[in-house]
């Protein structure tokens, strides 16, 4: 058997997983709404079929106040019950398990309604809690009490109570959050009573057969956290409680350490899970940045955990689980950590999907069917969109035919992998490579396409995918060989001196500065040294297992530039926008806005910036400007009269959208 640890079953007394993948918690947006549950079921379902032991729903409210924002997924009142039994019914004719997330923001609720153990407002909300009263703390054990019978009457096979990331449970476990001096604070033995009292009367209220999984928080990751010897006292009371599993958390969400960004090392907290092992016995549930059987096989064969939870990699690839039992690893849809389809839609109230996936969440509209009519298709670009658009249409039953001009498919791809922490993005080409092969498309690398190819019959539909060209900037000097594209440093390997001046500072600014300034190997292949360089006390011996974080030197002097006012990188992604933003604080590299280029000589790059004109004394000075689209294709084309669908950067180049350009190859896939 491939991953012998992976796919054994695991016996939790009352009944048996077949193997060790929990599918974690993620909330997608659906649900929110009760004309989404259908959506939702058929998500669920397609991960059940693809082998998943057991499921976690995204964070379900107990009460009003409880609500991660007004209208949310809730689960108090029998008249909820109904849209739920559809999840479950379809998990279950699948031969799937699930429990449903209880989810109390407490503080985090971005509504005036929120509760907290103390009036004391969140840094990430603009609402300030009410603090409860001791008889409201008991209504809200009562709370969860009473979702967790509900969520049994709707056919669920347990609830997972979330303790940590904190949200209302975890407020109440530190005196960061919690300054009460009742029953309910004080020290950390009252502070606890909330989650253990929670755990206790939710066993009592339901068969022991119904699986009560306990999210922990084993690493806060914010000052004034918990001391691990809490964090131990609180794991045995729950399993002494009547928890079923104990499941990892990691991080709070204002923690100022990266916990799921693809920079974060696969498996990165592992070693959090393996010390509690010592300490309790029913099994415990490692989470974090695991996306490939071989990450989960080490670490479930070296004693660190009984399971492992993963959330985005099964939006990735629902058949994750199935293919690794058949040892199909190569074919897994990897989750590279981006959170640019998933967290970042969340936070900006959109349904949630996969970057590498964009079927996830969309799986009863975006239906890749066989086609009825086969046509012969000539796709020109290998890049995301063009690699997407291909392979579904291939595997739909369409002849095509796959043009670039390079000798690799991939396009930015190729690029974006040499980026210190998104070396995942190997995976996705790996992936790519083999989906293209098995559903026969035809590859023609290396292979500069004129209309005359397309244009002798041999083609029903074309589609243009040929990508970008970066944008030039002109000023005095900018002719200088010593200034450069983004292309000239990640594609051609031209010489870099030791200070650099970079104009533009969007996404691909941001990649190019780290990417200067990082001393290779990336942090991200090494947990301990990307533990020091971010703060996390491996050791446990501080408070929330924070420590000094302290960067290593960088490679490079750099700054980082824009023409418009404001701060650099501010439009960055909302879930990893502001790692970016650290990683290069911590690297020492200057980030200005509002710069005008003067001109550059052998003095430097001439600015005027903050009012005043100044020198930056850099040995070269790299252009990341944007883009712009690359067709000339389409002109040619269309004089022709030869209809031709465009998409990717070849439609819209702005910031190299990946994720726009595979979901629009994709959907163009699913209709032609």
């Amino acid at each position: 058997m491939p991953y012998p640890h992976l796919l054994a079953p695991l016996d939790l007394g009352h009944v048996t997983l077949p193997n060790r993948v929990l599918m974690g918690s993620m909330h997608t947006g659906l649900e929110d709404r009760a004309a989404d549950f259908d959506k939702l079921a058929a998500y669920f379902a397609e991960r059940a079929r693809g082998g998943v032991a057991l499921m976690v729903t995204g964070g379900i409210a107990p009460s009003i106040q409880g609500w991660l924002k007004p209208f949310g997924g809730r689960l108090s009142m029998p008249w909820h019950v109904a849209r739920h039994r559809k999840v479950t019914h379809a998990v279950h004719a699948e031969g799937g398990r699930i429990c449903m997330q209880i989810l109390h923001a407490g503080r985090y609720g971005y509504h005036p309604l929120s509760v907290a153990p103390s009036k004391i407002k969140s840094p990430i909300t603009p609402f300030t809690p009410r603090a409860l009263s001791s008889r409201g703390v008991e209504r809200t054990i009562g709370d969860f009490v009473r979702s967790a019978q509900l969520a049994r009457e709707a056919g669920y096979d347990g609830v997972e109570v979330m303790g940590s990331e904190g949200y209302l449970i975890n407020q109440f476990l530190v005196e960061r959050t919690n300054h009460r001096r009742d029953a309910w604070g004080g020290d950390a033995e009252r502070r606890m009573r909330f989650p253990v009292e929670i755990v206790r009367r939710t066993r009592e209220a339901v068969d022991r057969d119904f699986i009560i999984i306990y999210r922990l928080s084993m690493l806060d990751l914010v000052e004034q956290g918990q001391s691990w010897e809490e964090i131990v006292a609180l794991a045995k009371a729950v399993e002494a409680a009547g928890a079923s599993l104990i499941n990892t958390g990691i991080g709070w969400h204002e923690a100022r350490v990266p916990t799921i960004v693809t920079s974060v090392p696969r498996g990165a907290f592992s070693w959090v899970t393996r010390r509690m092992k010592q300490e309790v016995r029913i099994p415990l549930v490692t989470t974090n940045r695991i996306n490939m059987p071989e990450v989960a096989e080490r670490i479930l064969a070296g004693g660190d955990a009984d399971m492992v939870s993963m959330a985005r990699p099964l939006l990735a690839d629902p058949d994750w689980v199935r293919k690794a039992m058949d040892d199909r690893a190569s074919r897994i849809n990897t989750c590279i950590a981006c959170n640019q389809a998933c967290l970042d839609h969340v936070f900006q109230n959109r349904r949630a999907s996969c970057l590498v996936n964009p079927r996830a969440c969309h799986e009863t509209e975006l239906a890749l069917l066989p086609t009825m009519a086969r046509k012969r298709i000539a796709v020109v670009g290998a890049g995301p969109a063009g690699m997407a658009c291909a392979s579904a249409a291939a595997e739909r039953g369409h002849a095509v035919t796959l043009f670039d001009q390079a000798e690799r498919i991939g396009g930015q791809f190729n690029y974006a992998k040499r980026i210190p922490g998104k070396e995942e993005f190997h995976e996705t080409l790996r992936y790519f490579g083999h989906r293209l092969a098995d559903a026969g498309v035809t590859l023609r690398l290396g292979t500069c396409v004129d209309v005359a190819v397309l244009a002798d019959g041999s083609f029903d539909e074309v589609v243009l995918a040929t990508g970008i060209t970066p944008r030039r900037v002109t000023f005095p000097g900018s002719d200088d060989p010593r200034v450069l594209s983004y292309l000239d440093v990640l594609a051609r390997d031209r010489p870099v001196g030791a200070r650099v001046a970079i104009i533009g500072a969007g996404g691909i600014g941001f990649d190019v500065a780290e990417f200067l300034v990082e001393n290779p190997p990336s942090p991200s292949t090494d947990i301990e040294r990307w533990a020091h360089a971010w703060g996390v006390d491996m050791s446990l011996a501080a408070r929330g297992g924070l420590d000094a974080a302290v960067a290593e030197p960088p490679q490079r002097e750099v700054w980082l530039l824009q023409r418009s006012e404001g701060r650099p990188g501010a439009r960055l992604n909302k879930t990893t926008g502001w790692v970016h933003r650290a990683t290069l604080k911590a690297k020492q590299v200057r980030m200005l806005g509002g710069v005008a280029y003067e001109r550059f000589d052998d003095r430097g790059l001439h600015v005027h910036a903050d009012g005043k004109p100044s020198i930056l004394p850099v040995d070269n000075v790299v252009v990341c400007a944007g883009q712009e689209p690359f067709r000339p294709l389409a002109d040619a084309l269309r004089a022709a009269g030869i209809p031709a669908h465009i998409i990717g950067g070849a439609d819209v180049a702005a910031e190299l959208d990946a994720k726009r350009a595979i979901d629009q190859g994709t959907r163009l896939a699913a209709t032609l």
